[in-house]
């Protein structure tokens, strides 16, 4: 089998990929909704991949992983490997999940990031009401995950957050946090502990942009509310690099979990979080950290550091929660929920072999279709295709 081409089409906001064969078999992989510009990059990648055999994916992967890099520009290969697989997987006739060692789960926990509306003010009182209507929604989340300090209109909806300059960016915030400011976090934090209880797990996600005292600050006024874990309040979201040493003195300093990882780019660069025990849990994302093989390798060695992983996804469509899906039920025991991808409700008119409902319990079933196991209604996806993508499917 050859690679005969790669296509790229923005659907809605989504870069999706696909891999055209000699054999007529075709796989997809997606991006983040995030990244509609990444259409170029990804076909930067056509003349390197072409002619190759898309079933060795790992010698395929050689001839591009080096050009890759840190969010948003591991994207693109991620999203090859994705479609790579999906082939291999056809081709075999076998869910990829077989390809990756076998599952060892049937179902795979998700979590929700956000609520059923969007968060509307930055007072305790809207933190509470928010998470109050998670307990009812039909999907039974064990998990939700809400945006706080740094991740939040908090340093300028909250009058005098930090010390920074307030004619500073109002973009990529960072700063030293007053006591007004980590008051108020904690009083949201418990405002939203009062109404999930231990019903449902309360995760944070914090930055990035915290200085490493307020990081330390804050996960030790938060013991007591056993909250899930704290992400990204140092680094993460793209910052093109890790720092460890800083992470590891906030993990040593508390007893909160202390999460990051979505913004990193391959297995090499968790190195330093694991050795130096610099972290608790890990959240790559399949569509950033190099696909989802790269995913599952480091999810084995974070294991053998006693590190958990919870991946990112929130943005990754369809076709990434069908990549997220398959590498979860391979994951080890270190696994506890990935990050689940919303998407618009035309999306799932055009997208088919999904569960119905997706999720049950807080959990999704893993389904048995060869490759990922979802495919394009083609004639329902053309009507979304742009003029300049009319033969994406051709």
């Amino acid at each position: 089998m050859k690679i005969t081409d790669l296509k790229c089409a923005v659907i809605g906001q989504n870069p999706v990929v696909r891999i055209v064969t000699d054999e007529g078999i075709d796989g997809y992989g997606q991006a983040e909704s995030s990244k509609p510009y990444l259409k170029p990059h990804v076909m930067y990648y056509r003349d390197r991949i072409l002619g190759r055999d898309p079933t060795d994916v790992e010698r395929v992967m050689l001839g591009i992983r080096r050009y890759g890099g840190f969010k948003p520009w591991g994207s693109s290969v991620s999203a090859i490997e994705m479609a790579l697989w999906d082939i291999a997987g056809k081709a075999a006739g076998v869910p990829v999940y077989k390809l990756l060692g076998g599952k060892i789960r049937d179902r795979v926990r998700v979590y929700l990031t956000g609520g059923p509306e969007p968060i509307q003010g930055s007072d305790p009182e809207d933190f509470a009401s928010h998470v109050a209507r998670i307990p009812g929604m039909k999907e039974g989340f064990e998990i939700c995950k809400q945006g706080i300090a740094f991740h939040s209109p908090m340093p300028h909806a909250v009058p005098h957050f930090t010390y920074s300059d307030p004619d500073g960016p109002t973009l990529e915030s960072r700063g030293p946090i007053t006591e007004r400011g980590l008051n108020h976090m904690v009083d949201c934090v418990a405002a939203m502990k009062e109404v999930l209880g231990d019903r449902i797990g309360l995760a944070l996600d914090c930055g990035p942009g915290m200085m490493v005292t307020d990081a330390i600050r804050l996960a030790r006024a938060l013991e007591p509310y056993n909250v899930m874990w704290l992400e990204d309040m140092i680094t993460g979201d793209y910052t093109p690099y890790v720092l460890a040493d800083l992470y590891r003195q906030v993990t040593e300093s508390t007893s909160t979990p202390i999460h990051t990882g979505e913004q990193i780019y391959l297995r090499q660069h968790f190195k330093d979080l694991f050795e130096k025990q610099a972290i608790n849990i890990i959240g790559p994302d399949p569509a950033d950290v190099g696909g989802i093989a790269e995913l599952k390798w480091i999810a084995e060695y974070a294991d053998l550091h006693g590190i958990l992983i919870a991946p990112h996804g929130v943005l990754d469509g369809l076709f990434g929660l069908a990549a997220h899906v398959q590498v979860a039920a391979t994951l080890p025991r270190n696994y506890i929920a990935l990050e689940y991808p919303g998407a618009a409700d035309w999306w799932h008119e055009i997208v088919e072999g999904l569960p119905d409902p997706i999720v049950v319990d807080g959990h999704v079933q893993v389904w048995d279709a060869p490759g990922l196991g979802v495919r394009f209604v083609e004639e329902e996806a053309k009507k979304h295709l742009s003029e300049e993508d009319a033969g994406f499917f051709d």
